[in-house]
């Protein structure tokens, strides 16, 4: 298997909402490669997070990627309010909406174009759009809330997508979210991962600096 260079992107759910900005700042200076912002919308899951302006007010403190995750029902309706704001956007292939349509949107206004995957969804309805993404996260909880342990059972999802992407006919992220820290980040780099979203062991890390660094080289 390919080696690829792991990009560590914490996640704002697990941030203290209302140090939005230092907290953004943070884990900048603290080596985070992207930043990544989970949008929920309390239909597509029983959570309800921050929209686009709260991402807006992110962006004014950090030059790096901002990585969005829409976990709406509803996401080509809201790419608008998003396109300007981020580096990639990432739909669920469970979502109500023409998947190639906003994988399309997202790519012509020059982004990255993420689909994601939930753990009871298996991961061969992603591969009729092979070609069309650029990242493919694979979600390691059901999505909604932080915090939550890792899903073991998803690392064969990940290594059957590492396995497409080792064919050389398609090149894309594998991204995990939930339940990310420094073992289950070894876990799933060794099945093929290369984009580890790490909101609670980031955030609530003695030493952010210190945990994203260990992230990267595992």
């Amino acid at each position: 298997m390919a080696l690829r260079k792991t990009i560590v992107a914490p996640s704002l759910l697990a941030c203290d909402f209302s140090r939005l900005g230092a907290e953004v700042e943070r884990v900048t200076q603290a080596g985070a490669d992207w930043i990544h912002c989970d949008v929920m919308d309390g239909h597509f899951v029983d959570n309800i997070s921050f929209g686009p302006a709260f991402v807006e007010a992110a962006s004014r403190h950090t030059r790096l990627p901002l990585d969005v995750h829409l976990m709406i029902e509803h996401p080509y309706h809201y790419l608008p309010r998003f396109l300007p704001l981020a580096s990639s956007i990432t739909s669920h292939v469970e979502a109500d909406h023409d998947v190639s349509k906003t994988l399309a949107a997202v790519r012509d206004a020059g982004l990255l174009a993420g689909l994601a995957v939930s753990p009871p969804t298996p991961v061969e309805l992603v591969k009729p759009f092979l070609g069309q993404f650029d990242i493919l996260l694979i979600m390691t909880v059901n999505p909604g809330f932080g915090g939550q342990p890792f899903l073991t059972s998803m690392l064969d999802k990940v290594a059957e997508a590492a396995a497409w992407r080792e064919t050389g006919a398609f090149d894309f992220h594998i991204e995990v979210d939930g339940g990310i820290n420094v073992k289950t980040a070894t876990e799933a780099v060794r099945s093929g991962a290369n984009l580890l979203v790490a909101g609670t062991s980031v955030f609530r890390a003695q030493d952010a600096a210190e945990e994203i660094r260990m992230l990267k080289n595992v």
